[in-house]
């Protein structure tokens, strides 16, 4: 009986042993091919076991407000549920200091074929606001470049509160103007200004910010060299435009007067009446001839376009070397619209050709005549600032022919617009020579502002 009872015991652990023993080989199977999926077992997996796996690279992060890097390793990579207990860690390296952080390199990549697009952005420096700034303008009012109607501290107004801001740009640090720093950026360069009064005054305002308003034995002029002066019988000279040279860094600076950007040619050269044919589809004659010669060009036109003035200015519309007959482009928003795109064509085409000439065209200086126009009793007499606002947030230019005009080619805008529309307390008003001047600036003053948005985008 015991003998019977013990072998038939002894049988039955010997099944089950058995049974365990295959369930066991069976689950060890399942969970080896698991391995990789597991994150239990990866917490059994000694330290050293891993020593030998290539770690991914940092995770770096890239910030348009700055245009600075922050890189974090993996073990800072944190899930959504971790980074709430977490923060991360974040090297910022600021701009230097007078270096342009325009452009920002955002790369697009496709992980499937391996390829990558690398897209340019750049800064929009005419999106930001206007900040109180303590510090004195850039240069004095006796700066020897000013028209003296343009200076009101020259004049009997009292107020200057309008020299106490400065522009910030939202999206991006704008370097400071060092007048150093741009000479020696255009050593051997030319900076042409062309257009109107306007483009006269940001000219003016960017002598008096690289001399700082002082004199100087190494500021050269050099007018007559290309062609400004016109001696007249009375022993006068008139200036159809200036020319200044820094002979130290051999860099000009110049403004040579189109107002609205035409090819202006008498009709009738023996007639001392004679009227003017205003040629749109050709450029003007400085520009035509120097173009080659030019390194940064700045351009505008804009308030003289309008019946009376070319009326006043005795020119009658040209194309193709004939009266215009056209019936829309005898309006002369559209003439204004069809000459702005039809230099912009002809510059694209000649910097296609020039790699060493940035062309920027300057959106429209804005007007602020209340309760009537210049003829008609208007005024600025607001002496307070940003009474309108102090932002611009928009990120397109409300000058809409130029924005347009410029779009796909190699002409860039010089967005002073909106910004400028903001300050209608800091134009010469009824303080200078001419009554209820609300076109003009005071100098020091806005352009100044337009001169450092062109420092940053050069």
């Amino acid at each position: 009986m015991e003998m019977k009872g013990g072998i038939g015991d002894a049988f039955r652990v010997t099944g089950k042993q058995i049974s365990l023993a295959l369930l066991a080989l069976v689950l060890t199977t399942l969970l080896l091919l698991d391995w990789d999926r597991n994150p239990f077992l990866d917490t059994l997996v000694p330290t050293q076991h891993h020593s030998d796996t290539l770690l991914p690279p940092p995770a770096c992060f890239h910030h348009d407000s700055n245009n600075s890097t922050a890189c974090m390793e993996p073990a800072e990579i944190k899930t959504e549920g971790q980074k709430s207990q977490s923060v991360q860690k974040e090297e910022r390296k600021e701009p230097e200091a007078n270096v342009d952080d325009s452009e920002t390199e955002i790369t697009d990549g496709d992980s499937e074929n391996g390829t990558a697009s690398v897209e340019t952005k750049v800064c929009n420096y005419a999106k930001g606001r206007w900040v109180a700034d303590s510090r004195p303008p850039l240069y004095p009012v006796q700066c020897k470049y000013i028209q003296r109607n343009w200076a009101c501290r020259l004049t009997n107004r009292t107020d200057f509160s309008y020299e106490g801001y400065r522009w910030q740009s939202i999206d991006c640090k704008m370097p400071e103007f060092e007048p150093s720093h741009f000479l020696e950026r255009m050593k051997h360069k030319v900076v042409a200004f062309i257009g109107d009064s306007l483009s006269r005054e940001q000219f003016q305002s960017m002598m008096c910010m690289l001399t700082g308003g002082q004199e100087s034995s190494d500021v050269e002029d050099v007018a007559e060299k290309y062609g400004f002066l016109q001696f007249l019988r009375n022993g006068a000279i008139h200036h159809h435009g200036w020319a200044y040279r820094f002979q130290t860094t051999n860099t000009t600076i110049l403004h040579s007067w189109s107002a609205r950007l035409c090819d202006r040619q008498p009709i009738n050269a023996t007639d001392p009446d004679t009227l003017y044919a205003m040629h749109l589809d050709r450029q003007p004659d400085f520009i035509r001839e120097n173009i080659n010669q030019l390194n940064v060009l700045v351009l505008n036109t804009a308030h003289h376009w309008s019946n009376r003035m070319v009326n006043m200015d005795k020119e009658v519309m040209y194309v193709n070397g004939a009266p215009v007959q056209d019936r829309n482009l005898k309006n002369i928003e559209n003439a204004k619209i069809f000459k702005v795109n039809n230099i912009v064509k002809w510059l694209d085409s000649k910097l296609a050709l020039n790699p060493n000439l940035q062309v920027f065209f300057r959106t429209t200086s804005p007007r602020h005549f209340f309760k009537g126009e210049w003829n008609t009793g208007g005024s600025c007499d607001n002496t307070v600032p940003m009474s309108r606002g102090s932002e611009v947030l928009q990120e397109e230019s409300i000058d809409k022919v130029v924005a347009d005009a410029v779009k796909g080619t190699r002409v860039k805008v010089l967005d002073i617009t909106a910004l400028s529309d903001l300050r209608d307390e800091a134009h010469i008003s009824h303080y200078g020579k001419k009554a209820n001047d609300c076109l003009h600036w005071c100098l020091p003053g806005v352009p100044d502002t337009w001169n450092e948005l062109l420092s940053a985008q050069l």
